[in-house]
């Protein structure tokens, strides 16, 4: 006991020499069940969340394939000559598949030309171009046109709506007096009626849209058969060979200032839609 009594004796001299009280149970912070117990850590993903990701499931595909194809050739080879087998086939596989693909997310489903054209046009940005794929247009009454434009490109020299075709190469192109277009047997005075409505059609309502009159030049650029020409007009549409279309906008002079591309840029984008596949 008198121990006791002398240990509590000295917690009290030494409270009382601090200046504060002892704590008791009641003065100590309680916590609420209800209060909130921090920021949570996100749940892992599984592999199956991951293998749900089309970018992962590809990537694991494209390493799946190398790795066989790798340890094929190291059985017939050697360890060296598999791993490095495997890795060009990745590559391979990365540019085949960067080939087939569009950079516009919703435009996968464009066509092997429309695709050609726009990694021509990807290159056009350091030079103050901006490209608007798949813009809607309205139809014709004659139901000629598709009501869409490929490609409209702005840029310093001119504001251009370019259609890319994929013809048939084992019939030839030629043209009569600027005024007809032929592949074979076949006269494609209806193809350039489309190209130069919907592009007639884009000058008229960006033109409205900016205040202030923006001619816009059809273009067609085909691909497949060799066109015997750099580029020739017909029935007033621009006409060349599809591996010509960055070559074709940049050869020309200057028109348009930087803020002329940007104020039209920026009118199509509203007064044209996209019109993706």
């Amino acid at each position: 006991m008198a121990i006791t009594n002398r240990g509590s004796t000295q917690h009290i001299r030494q409270e009382s020499a601090r200046g504060q009280p002892a704590p008791t149970d009641q003065d100590r912070p309680q916590r609420s069940p209800f209060s909130d117990p921090g920021p949570s850590q996100p749940p892992a993903q599984s592999t199956g969340d991951l293998m749900a990701n089309p970018v992962v499931r590809r990537w694991a595909l494209r390493i799946g394939v190398a790795v066989v194809i790798g340890v094929l050739f190291a059985f017939v080879f050697d360890i060296r000559v598999g791993f490095t087998v495997a890795v060009l086939a990745a590559i391979a596989d990365t540019i085949r598949r960067a080939r087939m693909n569009s950079t516009v997310e919703a435009w996968q489903n464009a066509s092997a030309a429309e695709r050609k054209t726009e990694r021509q046009l990807r290159g056009l940005a350091k030079s103050g171009y901006q490209v608007l794929h798949a813009r809607a247009v309205p139809r014709d009454d004659e139901g000629v046109s598709d009501g869409r434009i490929d490609h409209l490109v702005i840029g310093p020299s001119g504001v251009y709506a370019i259609d890319s075709e994929k013809w048939d190469k084992r019939l030839p192109v030629r043209t009569l007096s600027h005024r007809k277009l032929f592949h074979g047997p076949v006269n494609k005075k209806d193809r350039l009626d489309e190209a130069r409505w919907e592009a007639d059609q884009a000058s008229r309502i960006i033109s409205a849209q900016v205040g202030f009159e923006v001619p816009v030049q059809p273009s067609v650029a085909i691909y497949g058969p060799a066109i015997p020409w750099k580029v020739m007009r017909v029935r007033d549409v621009d006409v060349y060979s599809g591996g010509r279309a960055k070559s074709y906008l940049r050869r020309r002079s200057t028109i348009l200032t930087d803020t002329d591309v940007e104020r039209i840029t920026r009118a199509a984008e509203q007064s044209l839609p996209p019109a993706y596949r």
